[in-house]
């Protein structure tokens, strides 16, 4: 059977949002993160996990918030019912780097505990608001993620 009309819409948005990643990422790179570093108040880090299944490194431009030597950042992959493939990367393997502007450090992330995740969403959904209407529009819980210094 041909794909339904909301299964080529979900097909095209994913290839919509690799190709803007890319965009993102060349342009965060070559201007040591002077361009493309905020998307509406939120500062954007380079998060690279460790590919779950293929074991190489999987690099995503990610929103951030720093919360004391922690950064925090939302696994929302724009809503969807599924999370984010960094998200399950990081969960295999926790070890990761980010690089903020010209800075890369290692770092160890996690899903934020409830309490943690109610403290820090509005903080995340101040900063992007859009994280709102991508809780209401799935049915998962949209995990926060903490990452400490390694």
């Amino acid at each position: 059977y041909p794909p339904s009309p909301e299964a080529r819409w979900s097909e095209r948005m994913v290839k919509a949002v690799r190709i803007m990643n890319s965009v993102v990422m060349f342009l965060y790179r070559a201007s040591g993160g002077r361009v493309a570093a905020r998307m509406q108040k939120a500062p954007i880090m380079l998060l690279t996990t460790m590919g779950s299944k293929s074991g190489k490194p999987r690099t995503n431009p990610v929103l951030f918030i720093v919360d004391g030597a922690d950064l925090a950042t939302v696994a929302s992959a724009g809503g969807a019912e599924k999370n984010p493939s960094w998200f399950v990367n990081l969960m295999h393997t926790p070890e990761a780097t980010v690089t903020i502007k010209r800075e890369t450090r290692k770092v160890r992330g996690r899903k934020a505990s409830p309490e943690e995740r109610a403290r820090l969403w509005p903080r995340l959904a101040a900063v992007y608001t859009t994280y709102n209407d991508y809780a209401k529009k799935t049915k998962r819980e949209i995990p926060v993620v903490i990452l400490s210094p390694a």
